[in-house]
């Protein structure tokens, strides 16, 4: 692919300089809740009259509220999250992991690990519990940063709390805005196809179609010294 993301970048930079910890995100990545929040926001756009492809076109990585800044600045957008922490909770028990998210977690072993999410703390708290998924003591969530995704706060705050610079970190996302923010924060990124295709994640230092092609460049990374 012209211009995109290969395993030749990748791999020059973990030449240059360790990867020291590993930042997820977690919706597309380590669960696997696209067709969930694709019924979500689209429920929520019938009753609010709101073009749904527009919505489900912008949903991926951004926090709930810029997204409902962006397509309905004339609602309130507490009260629409209200609608749509209602509409998650009635659907908590169908979030399944992504296919391989387990073993990989499994697998990193004492390396740093955080989770980077625009998503909020009950949610993904609940997600991970019914899927039976470890929780690292490092967790950021949209709610808890000035600026979402694409903005560079979320990495930068995950860098800072694991103590490890975010050249030293190497970010796992899955839409563009992710990787947009994981870059602007100055880590290395690992692009997952799973909600995009490769060529909207082109700024990433590699694309994989799934988790699982990814499990071992992702262990080499967590492993470099």
């Amino acid at each position: 692919m012209g211009g995109g993301p290969t395993s030749e970048r990748i791999e020059g930079h973990g030449t240059q300089m360790a990867t020291t910890a590993i930042l997820f995100d977690v919706d597309g990545v380590l669960l696997d809740t696209t067709t969930i929040y694709q019924e979500i926001w689209s429920t929520w756009a019938e009753h609010r009259s709101v073009d749904s492809a527009t919505v489900l076109g912008l949903m991926h990585g951004r926090r709930p509220l810029d997204l409902l800044a962006h397509v309905a600045p004339h609602l309130d957008a507490v009260v629409e999250c209200e609608f749509l922490d209602g509409l998650m909770r009635e659907k908590i028990a169908l979030v399944r992991p992504a296919p391989h998210a387990r073993a990989l977690l499994d697998r990193l072993g004492d390396r740093p690990w955080a989770i980077v999410t625009s998503g909020n703390r009950w949610s993904v708290q609940l997600s991970f519990a019914a899927c039976e998924l470890p929780l690292p003591p490092v967790q950021v969530y949209g709610d808890e940063v000035p600026a979402g995704k694409p903005a560079p706060d979320c990495y930068l705050m995950a860098a800072a709390r694991l103590g490890v610079p975010p050249a030293e970190c190497l970010a796992v996302e899955d839409a563009p805005a992710g990787v947009l923010a994981a870059k602007r924060a100055g880590c290395t990124v690992l692009a997952i196809a799973s909600t995009h295709p490769p060529e909207e994640l082109g700024m990433a230092d590699l694309c994989l179609p799934t988790l699982a092609e990814a499990a071992d460049t992702v262990l080499e990374f967590a492993h470099s010294t």
